[in-house]
């Protein structure tokens, strides 16, 4: 399993606007071989900024490496940056690797 994640610091008064672009946006994730699941995860508040992070689950990281070269990478991303800064700066990338993976009994992997 792979995990990739984007964290997003979100200026306070662009907080609605922000996730409004993502449950308007269209992902072409479900296309992709090897994508398990998506989050947008909402963190902590700060004076200056509420984290965010994307969050994508992909069987390996060969198949999310497949993703970011692909045309539903591309038409994914195409919007993004128009229109009025939603962040502080770019996205931050983390990329982890499963070394352990703990299931409940009687649920698939």
């Amino acid at each position: 399993m792979f995990i990739a994640m984007n964290r997003f610091k979100v200026m306070p008064d662009c907080v609605e606007e922000f996730e409004q672009v993502w449950r308007q946006r269209e992902s072409y994730l479900d296309q992709m071989q090897g994508f398990v699941e998506f989050h947008l995860l909402k963190g902590p508040v700060r004076d200056d900024h509420t984290l965010y992070s994307s969050h994508t689950t992909w069987r390996t990281k060969a198949e999310f490496e497949a993703w970011t070269k692909s045309e539903q990478f591309r038409a994914a991303h195409a919007r993004a940056g128009q229109g009025k800064p939603l962040t502080q700066g770019h996205p931050e990338f983390e990329g982890f690797e499963s070394v352990l993976a703990l299931i409940p009994k009687g649920k698939a992997a």
